[in-house]
């Protein structure tokens, strides 16, 4: 059992860089696909309705700065990465990488969706006829990834 836990313990940089880049890459899936491809909905599309220039106005900017949150996410996952990559003593694992970037990409779902979504209201998923629905299923899709995420780990330290 020891030999587990030091294996877990080792594996740690590389967790964090997963878990922080996991984070980043899912808030990009969620502008990129949700706000902008999909146009389902917007940072403060709730509470400022796209019925006027001003604002929609508003709306991209607070999408930019959601945007650039996830890119300095991002940045930062790499750099832990590259820090990980570069010491001896932690072993490179795909399974727990990759299980990490869920981890990661389902927390943001998590919790984007209880703050943006149940506790500020600023937007839902996607607005309008079973919004609700729509809100607790993202939810569920992230708790999803990170069960998927936490069990691609703990299988990679039975191995």
């Amino acid at each position: 059992m020891e030999a587990k836990s030091t294996t877990l313990k080792q594996r740690t940089p590389l967790i964090i860089a997963g878990i922080v880049l996991g984070l980043g890459l899912g808030g990009f899936v969620d502008g990129i696909l949700l706000h902008q491809l999909l146009q389902w909905h917007h940072m403060l599309s709730n509470i400022r309705p796209l019925t006027n220039v001003a604002n929609e106005d508003l709306n991209m900017i607070w999408d930019g700065l959601f945007h650039a949150f996830d890119w300095v996410l991002t940045v930062a996952g790499i750099i832990l990465l590259w820090r990980a990559g570069g010491r001896d003593d932690v072993p490179w694992s795909s399974q727990t990488f990759i299980g990490s970037i869920l981890i990661g990409a389902g927390l943001f779902d998590v919790v984007e969706g209880l703050i943006d979504h149940q506790i500020l209201g600023i937007h839902h998923v996607k607005p309008g006829p079973n919004q609700l629905a729509w809100d607790l299923g993202f939810l569920a899709f992230g708790g999803l990834l990170a069960v998927i995420g936490w069990i691609m780990i703990k299988k990679d330290s039975i191995e």
